[in-house]
């Protein structure tokens, strides 16, 4: 198995190059979408409304993610214990699955004519999560700040909750941008640039995939 981290800012476009990698041929991990499951468990959802209360819950029982967000990403010292709080709820379920998913992979690298699997981890604050250390491969993905905005802002995303979110990312953001801490030292670092159009960020990983990885 080559495990492959992606580290960018939010809006830098790690969705758009995990499912070009998907395309190619790679094993996406999404952990943000094992988080919008996770959150539904129903231990985590009684943790979630014990710290943060009931309003936490819409009519039809499920996680208002957005009551939620608006509680946990702030400027404030209660933003910032409301995130760990939140992190400590629902980090170690999704290290766990996503542990199970490697291990399936693996799993099936063992069986007669299994081939190698190309697995990317598509993990906000990758190096925080501690995932950057097991990488092979890193991608450190390069975008202009203007164009990452103008992606917010498309994406209705305000400037406050982006200060926010960025402020969350910034507390490992100089790890984040040199790559990784030290522990692997056979893991290679790349680099994307996406900051042009979706062909030119296209082209860019389908280099990244003759480059560094199998094919």
């Amino acid at each position: 198995m080559i495990l492959v981290g992606l580290i960018g800012k939010i809006g830098s476009g790690k969705s758009t190059v995990a499912r070009r990698l998907g395309e190619l041929g790679a094993r996406v991990i999404d952990a943000d979408a094992i988080a919008h499951e996770v959150v539904e468990e129903t231990d985590a959802k009684a943790a979630i409304v014990s710290r943060f209360g009931p309003d936490m819950l819409g009519a039809d029982g499920r996680v208002q993610r957005g009551v939620l967000a608006e509680r946990v990403f702030g400027p404030t010292p209660a933003h910032a214990a409301a995130l760990r709080d939140l992190e400590a709820i629902v980090h170690p379920r999704v290290h766990h699955r996503i542990d199970q998913a490697l291990d399936e992979v693996r799993a099936g690298e063992r069986k007669p004519g299994g081939r190698e699997t190309v697995v990317v981890l598509d993990v906000p604050l990758l190096v925080r999560a501690g995932w950057a250390q097991v990488c092979d491969v890193v991608v450190r993905l390069e975008c202009d700040e203007a164009v990452r905005r103008e992606r917010l802002a498309r994406r209705n995303v305000s400037p406050e909750q982006q200060a926010a979110r960025e402020a969350a990312w910034q507390g490992t953001a100089n790890a984040e941008q040199a790559g990784f801490p030290p522990g692997n030292p056979a893991q290679k670092v790349a680099a994307v640039d996406t900051s042009c159009d979706l062909e030119y960020t296209l082209r860019e990983v389908d280099r990244l995939w003759l480059e560094f990885l199998p094919h």
